[in-house]
């Protein structure tokens, strides 16, 4: 017996310095302390030895035991030990390579547009008021002075849902909400997206719009251009000047385009301006007097102005583009001029 367990421990001594791996420990656990391992059969091999040699043999059995455990247990750091450091090999960052470069990110052009054109208005007082993109026909078109068998409904190619439900064609519907909700003074504007079915190099079936709503006492056709020459002159140029033309929408009365003097050639006639000195930017207008009825605004103590402004057709003329589909195409190429 005592033969057999030094031989054990010289085979115990040379398995051990062959580990190598997690698999030769499991190995080596598996020949020495497993259930069928060589300390097992030493265990049953007690039966053989002499009755008055047992509890010697043993101990000595036990003490061999107890040596093979402390082998394990030091090769078992060892190979935690040598996973680590070989981690630690694989995640190691050389910090005299060059950085991988993260280009930065920023703002899309009509999300500078629209910002800036925000930061122009609430610097005269207005608030942000934002409405529903689903819209019904009553906000939409009703109560902005717009029946069911008005032409006027022709002037929009609207998107129809069910039951009266509609995508928006215009922001408009938000000057009523805030209308409903708030009374004068109304100082507001409603940015948003809206839809109509139209779509060619300078139309889209999505685009942004920017509505304006003031009501007060004494309002005139004057304070609208007075805003709009202030705009104009922070976003385009100081010597821009605005240019009232009549024209019709069914919830303002009198309507207007309005139009500024070209920033590229100073009134002179270039292209931009198709050689008329001008450019239109918008429409508006004092706001119809059953509009602000609808919405349980005595009509005889206040009055208002309302106007609607396109994104697109800011950023076009702000950054020279020529297309509108360029502002929704994503091209990298195109977006980094910006």
């Amino acid at each position: 017996m005592e033969q057999r367990i030094n031989a054990l421990r010289e085979a115990m001594k040379q398995q051990i310095e062959q580990i190598n791996s997690k698999e030769n420990l499991a190995a080596f656990w598996q020949d020495f302390l497993g259930k069928k391992g060589s300390i097992a059969d030493l265990m049953k091999g007690l039966g053989t030895v002499a009755k008055e040699d047992r509890p010697a043999m043993g101990k000595v059995i036990n003490d061999f035991k107890v040596q093979v455990e402390e082998q394990y247990r030091v090769m078992s750091e060892r190979m935690e030990q040598m996973e680590l450091q070989a981690r630690n090999r694989m995640e190691a960052v050389d910090i005299t390579l060059p950085a991988k470069k993260h280009p930065q990110g920023h703002l899309h052009p009509l999300t500078l547009v629209r910002n800036e054109m925000i930061n122009v208005f609430a610097g005269m007082g207005f608030d942000v008021f934002e409405g529903p993109e689903i819209e019904d026909d009553d906000h939409n078109f009703t109560r902005l002075n717009v029946p069911k068998d008005h032409p006027s409904r022709d002037m929009q190619d609207t998107f129809y849902l069910e039951n009266d439900w509609l995508l928006r064609t215009q922001t408009s519907g938000g000057q009523i909400r805030v209308m409903d909700a708030q009374k004068p003074p109304i100082k507001v504007l409603v940015p948003g997206r809206v839809f109509r079915s139209d779509s060619d190099a300078t139309h889209s079936p999505m685009f942004h719009q920017m509505e304006g709503l003031v009501v007060d006492k004494g309002i005139t056709l004057c304070d609208l251009q007075g805003m709009l020459d202030k705009f104009v002159q922070q976003l385009f140029d100081a010597s821009v000047r605005t240019r009232l033309r009549p024209s019709y929408f069914p919830f303002t009365e009198p309507s207007v385009e309005v139009d500024v003097s070209c920033f590229e050639c100073a009134g002179k006639g270039c292209s931009l301006c198709k050689h008329t000195g001008w450019i239109e930017v918008l429409g508006g207008g004092v706001v119809h007097p059953k509009v602000l009825e609808n919405c349980g605004i005595d009509s005889s103590v206040y009055s208002g102005i309302a106007f609607g402004i396109g994104i697109e057709r800011i950023a076009m003329l702000k950054y020279g583009i020529n297309n509108i589909g360029l502002l929704f195409e994503n091209d990298v190429r195109f977006l980094k001029q910006f």
